[in-house]
């Protein structure tokens, strides 16, 4: 076990090797599951991106999909294209490979700060995150075999289950398929925006598929689950190593995949960011 704080281990995952202009490698976590954890591909290759840009460019956006699973018993090399450095706005997009091929890409937006009209969807009112339920324990009772595994993963991460449309939140006809949750991340992170931003990235990925499931009588030993793709929209600054709600909903499943969005509130109330993700859910036949 390692003798640092899990949010240490996980800052230092984040901090890639800068191999050449434009190019990274990743390291890998222990782990005993069979593929990388999306959330943490995702997070690199934001830092990746960033790291090309001036320090007055923000990254605002980011779109990505998954393409094969990634290999836990190597590192990801992160290659970074400029798409495009204008007085305002900065495109790059990143490309992570193992074993010669590519695994994810991720495009990335950034802008410098600008003044501009200001409203956002007003945040729901929930229970505090003390009476959320430990998410490991929550997978653990759906019989999610990878839970143990997980909970080890993401000890960086405080993650509260309030409930989903199946168990725990009222009715709603107009949403079938809901969630929600508190996150933090355990320990103070310092200051720098980024580093909460890749925090916030890597968690982002943690239970947004699952919302897809909660209309329906599935768990995950007889589902097939994998995230597609993931899009984030970054709305205001928020610290991660602070409490953010997590109000997920599912407007749609067919075709064995779900599509799902969750909007991100601090504690007071802000609109920090909105996630989506569109994954595979198909029923297994046994």
């Amino acid at each position: 076990m390692s003798a640092t704080p899990p949010v240490h281990d996980l800052l230092q995952l984040l901090d890639l090797e800068n191999l050449d202009v434009d190019l990274f490698r990743g390291g890998q976590p222990d782990s005993v599951r069979e593929r990388v954890y999306g959330g943490q591909v995702a997070a690199q290759a934001l830092i990746a991106g960033a790291r090309t840009v001036e320090a007055d460019f923000h990254v605002h956006s980011l779109h990505s999909y998954f393409l094969l699973p990634g290999d836990y018993k190597v590192p990801i090399i992160y290659d970074v294209e400029r798409i495009r450095d204008g007085r305002s706005f900065a495109t790059r997009r990143v490309m992570a490979r193992q074993h010669g091929r590519p695994i994810y890409y991720q495009t990335l937006n950034f802008q410098k700060a600008e003044e501009g009209w200001e409203h956002q969807d007003a945040m729901p009112e929930v229970p505090g995150p003390e009476e959320g339920i430990d998410l490991v324990e929550v997978m653990t009772a759906r019989g999610n075999t990878d839970a143990e595994a997980l909970g080890k993963e993401w000890s960086a991460l405080d993650v509260r289950w309030l409930g989903n449309s199946r168990r725990g939140l009222p009715e709603d006809p107009v949403h079938p398929a809901r969630a929600r949750m508190w996150i933090r991340v355990k320990g103070e992170v310092g200051d720098d925006p980024l580093s909460h931003l890749a925090l916030f990235t890597y968690a982002s990925d943690v239970s947004l598929l699952g919302a897809s499931l909660a209309a329906h009588p599935a768990t995950p030993m007889d589902t097939q689950m994998a995230s597609l793709d993931h899009a984030l929209w970054f709305h205001r600054p928020f610290r991660a190593d602070e409490w953010w709600l997590y109000d997920q909903w599912s407007p749609s499943a067919s075709g064995a995949r779900g599509l799902s969005f969750g909007h991100i509130f601090t504690a007071d109330g802000t609109l920090a960011a909105t996630a989506a993700q569109e994954g595979l859910i198909r029923p297994v036949r046994r």
